[in-house]
């Protein structure tokens, strides 16, 4: 990728009226390497009880100053060989990192949030995907330490260490604060944030933060404050709605927004009225002053780690605030936003058409519907098929092939290839034999998300007698979410969700004819469709990378990655993932499995999703070299 073009070539427009003053530090805790952990099982320190899916935001604030303060003591220099920092430790054959004692993160000056405020008015192509990739690198640092810490707490558990409820989210946050990770803090964007789109979606608060979408952990709303403008005045710049007062309405394009305040702990109703003062009188400056306001939504959902997601649904003016007697009969300020025209749909407006097509009939839908199973049967769920542009059913042409057709030579192997499976008589553990055939260690959490990825992930087969249940089973389970391919101007054919996709998580198969390296050198002189898995790029080595907070973290290299020596022959037979589009910047990346033989040139490859994908957005995948194979393959 073209190297990042310098800020001179961005425009930044300042908001009239309002100059900036030095900004205080916005938390007042110390920042510095993080305490001695003695062993494993404490490697990370115990958080009070809190439920993942709570609203308690004065809880969990004051439970982030905690966890700050106590992962980040005041001693201890950066990189000293007295350091009582935590590192992750590659051990041979198995290369997962081990937090221990006596070696340092890779600890920066954490620069203060700025209140300088700028508009970033347009940017060069080139420009969007670089920031975009700087907003997925560090969504994905954040998810992998996340994931990681839970992993260490699952061994605690493992080794009957009693452990309260934790918050992975926010120590994942603690660590990449120490190490200066958090986006977007040598300027106060007002607007859009380069790197953010429209219906974006995230599981924490803590990683509003993290990418500067949003600033306060438990605030709903972000301003800059009083004393750090030359005027005097407040400036709001987010807000979260998340229905947590009772005289919040919603109506999408148009907001009416309670201020806060007046509440007394995680009680939705008023305890006393409202003043105009902080984030209340900052909304009604932005409103004077003309400023946009960004707005997350809050929602509960299903699936997903906490029973919650929030969507960001893009830039609104407040028009109107008043003062009001709430449901509570005290005094509530109310502020009126009305959504900006102009931008793409609110992603908050995406789920519940999701939600419709999920209990409509094919009938009921919108015209468009071709098919609402293309696999006939094959798949676990249906696959749709969506054209309102045009009669093209391609698809529909191609014989569906719900998982690869091997040579004889492989599939003779399928059951009888003399390797012996785990004995398991539940879920596996870390001390059984497939365990070991992974380095040591399983690939996926007890949830099915995908730890980190690896050059070549061993799932139990055929020879295990572990229950289909086992979570080391996870790609083997069929697809679990409700898959469409659809047509469009931009990309002609290509494939999204009904549901949300939680990173990490297992998307589907890629499906085709396996054909040997001799029987690849023929058909590609006859000019066959043909997919080479050997040209995709290792895009399974970012997911679970944490080099920016561990400088030490290594790569996994073991199993070994396979030589691979086949192709896949999609002129004839195919399955949904054929239609993924092409990215420099992908929402899924592919992962070589193995589970009914044992042959590593010949891998399955299975497909999951590297970012937490909205319901509706198209999946697209990384090709490479987008040569004669790749374009004739996407322009299918």
């Amino acid at each position: 990728m073209a190297s990042p073009s310098s800020s001179s070539h961005l425009n930044f427009a300042f908001v009239p009226k309002i100059e900036p003053k030095a900004e205080p530090l916005e938390l007042d805790f110390p920042i510095s390497p993080i305490g001695r952990m003695p062993n494993l099982t404490h490697g990370i320190s115990e958080l009070t009880s809190l439920s993942p899916a709570t609203d308690g935001e004065e809880k969990l604030f004051t439970e982030y100053h905690r966890l700050i303060s106590t992962l980040l003591p005041t001693s201890g220099a950066t990189g000293s060989s007295d350091s009582t920092a935590v590192l992750a430790v590659p051990i041979p054959d198995s290369p997962a990192p081990i937090l221990t004692a006596g070696m340092s993160v890779n600890k920066r000056r954490r620069r203060d949030r700025s209140s300088e405020m700028v508009r970033i008015c347009s940017l060069r192509e080139k420009d969007r995907i670089h920031f975009r990739n700087l907003i997925r690198r560090a969504r994905i640092t954040f998810e992998s330490l996340r994931l990681l810490i839970k992993q260490v707490e699952a061994r605690e558990k493992d080794f009957g260490i009693p452990r309260k409820s934790s918050r992975p989210d926010l120590k994942a946050a603690a660590l990449m604060t120490n190490c200066d990770l958090w986006l977007n803090r040598h300027k106060r964007i007002i607007g859009s944030i380069p790197g953010i789109c429209v219906g974006d979606i995230y599981f924490f608060r803590a990683e509003l933060c993290v990418i500067g979408l949003h600033g306060h952990i438990q605030g709903g709303i972000d301003y800059v404050s009083a004393s750090r403008s030359s005027t005097g005045e407040p400036i709001a710049t987010s807000i979260v709605a998340s229905g947590g007062y009772e005289d919040d309405e919603d109506g999408g394009d148009v907001l009416i927004y309670s201020g806060h305040g007046g509440r007394e702990g995680n009680l939705r109703k008023m305890c006393v009225s409202q003043k105009l003062e902080r984030g209340n009188l900052a909304l009604e400056r932005s409103m004077r002053y003309g400023i946009e306001i960004r707005v997350v939504r809050g929602m509960k959902i299903d699936r997903g780690p906490n029973g919650k997601v929030y969507v960001y649904d893009g830039l609104y003016k407040v028009v109107d605030c008043w003062m009001d007697g709430g449901k509570s009969g005290l005094g509530v300020y109310k502020y009126k936003l009305l959504r900006i025209e102009g931008q793409e749909e609110m992603g908050s407006s995406m789920f519940k058409q999701a939600a419709t097509l999920q209990v409509s009939s094919l009938s009921a839908r919108k015209g468009g519907y071709f098919c609402s199973d293309i696999s006939m049967g094959r798949e676990s769920l249906p696959v749709s098929l969506y054209n309102d542009l045009d009669d093209d059913k391609d698809p529909l042409h191609f014989q569906y092939l719900a998982h690869p057709l091997y040579p004889p030579d492989i599939q003779s192997q399928f059951h009888g290839d003399g390797r012996r499976g785990c004995e398991c008589v539940t879920d596996c553990s870390s001390e059984c034999y497939c365990a070991a055939l992974n380095g040591g260690e399983f690939a996926y959490d007890a949830g099915g998300v995908l730890v980190r990825g690896k050059p070549l992930i061993y799932e139990c087969g055929t020879a295990c007698m572990c229950p289909p249940s086992c979570p080391n089973r996870e790609s083997q389970k069929g697809i679990r979410r409700r898959l469409e391919v659809f047509r469009s101007n931009e990309i002609g054919w290509g494939v999204r969700s009904w549901d949300l996709v939680q990173a990490g998580t297992f998307v589907c198969e890629y499906s085709g004819i396996v054909l040997t390296k001799e029987q690849t050198e023929l058909l590609s002189f006859a000019g066959e469709n043909l997919v080479h898995p050997s040209r995709f790029p290792a895009r399974w080595a970012e997911w679970g990378d944490v080099s920016d907070v561990f400088p030490n973290y290594m790569t996994p290299r073991y199993p070994l990655s396979p030589e691979l020596s086949f192709s896949l022959d999609v002129s004839r037979a195919r399955n949904l993932a054929c239609y993924l589009s092409h990215s420099c910047s992908p929402n899924v990346f592919m992962q070589f499995v193995l589970y009914d033989h044992h042959n590593p040139s010949f891998p399955h490859l299975m497909i999951f999703a590297m970012e937490n994908i909205p319901p509706l957005r198209e999946l697209s995948i990384d090709y490479g070299v987008m040569d004669e194979w790749a374009q004739k393959l996407i322009a299918m």
